[in-house]
Order: structure tokens, then sequence, then C-alpha cells
């Protein structure tokens, strides 16, 4: 557990939960996920002591849930949004080298390293509570990244979103945006796999039999493109509720909801942004499978084709055959010293005009 003041010039790290709360900014608790459900007691005192309301049963047992999906909900004292990271498992960077000659099996191993572990948030008026995986490095990351600003030199030059946060909502809106963006480096890492699939479908000397391999890669692409989703609903639930906020004659209150409010939809289209190339992904497995087949059956036919014209080429050799072979006494050449070689002559000269009709009609080539 780490607990942190942030007021609008300051931020400084808390040896424990505080007795009260104090007078300027907010707190921001960061738990692992198994801390918190060691501890979840003495912040339910903590939060009672701060005249916060405690967190409800279940909203309890959905932060410490690992498997449960993003969403949102609420009560009328606090907000609170669960939302699924989409990273590159621990390391599991070893298995994404640049490799030109990878194989589908090292695109299947980089979509079951993708790690989608919760986290959850809790946004009260003043307090921040997260929940993290024990992995995760977001906590940390905002930690250290909110402490340089604090810097004399960076707190002067701070514009925007280079400000400190200046509520519970816009440390929470900050922290998700990080988790849509850190998808950016997982783009490139699947999009390269995906690359090495279509390279090993489409290689007409592959000779690809693992089926059940590729199905479970499509599935993993399944599987993201709903956890997309579910993040894309929990962030648009978050926005409604958001608008339906009372409304409050203070100009500064207002300027900063109009602010969540555009911070809200930047990671709404993030969000959206992310679910457009993890379906583009999935568009293009399934369009190299499709070329695979494709190719398969040009191939097929390209071979058919050549049977098919050695078969028409030998075909009237076959029946001259058969009429010099049959027991007839009086035949042509058949009492001739030179009938064999004239009939030789023949035979050659009707497969080699065969040929050269197969040649000019293209039924020998493949373009």
């Amino acid at each position: 557990m780490r607990v942190f003041h942030i007021e609008p010039d300051s931020f400084r790290e808390l040896p424990a939960l505080p007795e009260a709360l104090p007078d300027r900014g907010f707190l921001w608790v960061g738990y692992g996920r198994r801390v918190f459900e060691l501890g979840e007691h003495t912040l339910q005192n903590a939060l009672a002591r701060w005249g916060c309301g405690n967190i409800v049963d279940l909203h309890v047992s959905d932060l410490i849930n690992n498997q449960l999906p993003s969403h949102f909900d609420y009560t009328s004292w606090y907000d609170m949004l669960v939302f699924r990271r989409l990273a590159a498992a621990p390391g599991s960077q070893d298995l994404f080298v640049d490799d030109e000659h990878g194989t589908l099996a090292s695109a299947q191993r980089a979509l079951r390293a993708i790690d989608t572990s919760p986290v959850g948030f809790a946004v009260f008026d003043r307090v921040l509570i997260t929940v993290h995986p024990t992995d995760c490095q977001v906590r940390d990351y905002f930690a250290h990244k909110l402490d340089r600003l604090t810097e004399g030199r960076d707190r002067r030059e701070a514009r925007g979103g280079a400000r400190l946060p200046s509520s519970p909502a816009d440390l929470m809106l900050r922290m998700v945006n990080h988790m849509v963006d850190s998808y950016l480096e997982l783009r490139r890492l699947l999009t390269r796999q995906l690359g090495t699939l279509q390279r090993v479908l489409l290689d007409q000397n592959s000779e690809f039999d693992d089926w059940p391999l590729l199905l479970e890669s499509r599935d993993a692409l399944h599987r993201l493109e709903d956890t997309c989703e579910d993040q894309r609903a929990a962030i648009q639930e978050w926005i409604d509720a958001l608008d339906e906020w009372p409304a409050d004659g203070d100009p500064h209150v207002t300027r900063e909801r109009e602010l969540l409010r555009v911070r809200s939809r930047d990671v709404l289209e993030h969000v959206e942004r992310v679910l457009t190339h993890v379906r583009r992904l999935e568009s293009s497995a399934e369009s190299a499978v499709q070329m695979h087949f494709s190719a398969l059956g040009h191939r097929t036919n390209s071979i058919m084709r050549t049977l098919t014209v050695l078969t028409a080429i030998f075909l009237p050799l076959n029946l001259i055959t058969g009429i010099f072979g049959m027991n007839f006494e009086w035949m042509p050449l058949i009492k001739d010293p030179s009938g064999f070689w004239d009939a030789a002559v023949l035979m050659m000269c009707v497969a080699i005009g065969l040929w050269l009709l197969f040649r000019r009609k293209r039924y020998l080539t493949n373009r």
C-alpha cells in the first residue's frame, strides 16, 4: 500500500493512512490486489473516519476479482470503475524478437503473452482508491511522474496535462489514458507477429497443418476485441454519469468538470482507436486464412491443368497405338518395313502439334 497527498502545487507520499483528511488537495491510496484484500477492513475504518462513506461489499468483491471485465458503477458517495489493461505480460518481451524467419508458434505465443488484468478505481470527492495487480507498474509510474512534476523547474513550466491532477477523477482518467496508450507498444508487437502468420500461410513451400494453433490465435484476437468493447462501454457509462452530476454555480467547479468531460472524451477516442486496430488485426488474420485457401485452390488448379494437358497429349497416342495393335490381316504400314518408324513419327507429330496448340492457348503457363 502507498498513500499520497496531492495538492495543486505539491505531491508527497505519506507513511500511513492519516487520521483525518488534509485541509487542501486529496488523497490517493494505491493497493496491490492481495494487500487490499487483507487490509480492506483498515481502509473501511479510515474512510468512515474521514466522512467519505464505506465501499459496499459487492464493489469490494469486484475490486479483488481478477477475472472481472471492464465496467462502471456508482453510488451517491463514490464512483467505481474497473478497467482491464492491455499490456505484454512481464518477461514476455524475450519472445518478441525481430526475426524474419519467425514461425506461427511465435505469433501464437505473442497472443498468449498479452496481460488483461483489471485495475479498480473507487473515486470519492477527495479520495482515490486504486487496486492494481501485483506486477502492475501503473501506480509506481504515476508516483514517479507526479513526484517529478513537483520539482521547481517542471512545476513552473507545467501546462495542461503536465500539471498535477486537480481531483481524484482527474487522476483516474490520466491513469486510464496511460493504460490505453500503453497498447501502442503492444500494437507494434502484434502487427509484427500477425505479419509472420500471414507469411507462413501464404508460403507455397510451407506445409501448414497446425490448425488448432491458428484457431487459438484467432480466439485470442476475439478476446482482445471483447476486452476493448468492455473498456469502451465502461468509459461511455462514466461520461454519462459525469453529465448527470448536479450543476454547481461555482465557475471554478464548472471549469473543472468541463475539463473532466474533455479528458473523458479523449480517453474514449483512444479506446475506440485501439478497438479499431484490434478489429483490423482480426480482419487481417481472417484474410490470411482466406488467401491461404485461395492459394491452395490455385495451386491445385495448376496441377490439375498440367495433368489434364498431359492426358490430352497422350490420349491420341494411345488411340494410334490401339489401332495398330488390332488383329487384322491387312492394315496400312503393317507389312511395310518402315511402318514402325512412320507410326512413331506420326505420333511424335501429333504430340508436338498438341503441345504447340496448348502452349498457344496458354494452358501450360501461369501468366
